[in-house]
């Protein structure tokens, strides 16, 4: 028998549809940095994905260079919308983060237009209606942008949006959820409502990762497995780790786990222990040359 305090308490648990959106959330705010830092890079070519490539190959001499341009303005510090952007290196990249931006941007404005209660106002001494500021000032409140005309040329204060994406997603993440919604300042999304949220987040997770290069696509290499001479495929999937696996099977002698009957290679740590195996094997191929096994990964290093 179904008591009256379960039922309420089922109608109040997020729906699947709202704890997808929340993971789609939480998937793009994780890669956000990513993709800021791949504006400012040449777009990469052949495979792995650039970060990965970066952390195998230049990431620390990227961040030493960071640590000297101290004078230079942070990526990340101000929203995009809010930015100029001379020249950037990949505008694949930035053209994916001002449609995420823009986009979070905007449904969170239409979120606080249906679940957030409006400022108190009051009257003051002299009987006039006067707003009650502090209420105005609730950080949990979602501003939105204040415009004196028409059209965001005519913006005269960014509202919520100054604090950048990763405030607007969390903010978007607690509406679909359902948080606070005892506290006054918050009412519950409609269901229709949250299908609609949870669309766009979901498209903008795929622009994200699309840009990214890690929608799950799979890249047969053109260098064999340096410890068997097998083809390696690598991958990345939705989340952004990527991997390499030998197809070979078990036969593959690799230091590494058989995953489905192949020895593979997971996420950032396991490709650089397969460039340290490509090493030893050129390293090896010096002393004792052999046609098949003579050149570098290409692509991985």
């Amino acid at each position: 028998m179904t008591t009256p305090a379960y039922a309420a308490l089922a109608e109040r648990a997020p729906s699947r549809t709202a704890s997808r959106a929340a993971d789609d959330l939480f998937a793009i705010r994780e890669q956000w940095g990513d993709l800021l830092a791949a504006i400012a890079r040449q777009p990469a070519a052949d495979w792995p994905p650039r970060d990965s490539r970066a952390y195998i190959d230049g990431h620390l001499d990227v961040q030493d260079d960071d640590e000297h341009q101290d004078d230079e303005p942070a990526i990340g510090r101000a929203p995009l919308t809010l930015r100029e952007h001379p020249a950037p290196v990949n505008l694949t990249a930035l053209d994916a983060a001002l449609d995420v931006e823009r986009d979070l941007f905007d449904l969170a404005d239409q979120l606080a237009a249906q679940a957030q209660r409006p400022v108190r106002t009051g009257r003051d001494r002299h009987g006039r209606f006067v707003r009650d500021e502090d209420d105005a000032a609730d950080p949990a409140r979602w501003t939105c942008t204040y415009h004196r005309d028409a059209g965001p040329a005519a913006a005269v204060a960014p509202g919520s949006r100054a604090y950048g994406l990763h405030w607007a997603a969390v903010w978007v993440e607690g509406r679909l959820l359902g948080e606070a919604v005892d506290e006054g300042l918050f009412t519950a999304i409609p269901a229709r409502v949250i299908d609609e949220a949870a669309a766009i987040v979901s498209e903008a997770r795929r622009t994200v990762e699309r840009a990214l290069e890690r929608d799950g696509r799979t890249t047969v290499l053109d260098d064999p497995c340096p410890s068997c001479g097998g083809e390696l495929a690598a991958r990345t999937r939705s989340g952004g780790e990527p991997s390499v696996s030998c197809s070979t099977g078990e036969a593959c002698a690799a230091p590494t786990p058989l995953e489905r009957g192949r020895r593979t290679w997971h996420g950032y740590a396991g490709l650089a222990a397969l460039a340290a195996l490509d090493a030893a094997r050129r390293k090896a191929a010096e002393h004792r040359p052999h046609p098949h096994l003579m050149k570098p990964l290409h692509g991985i290093l």
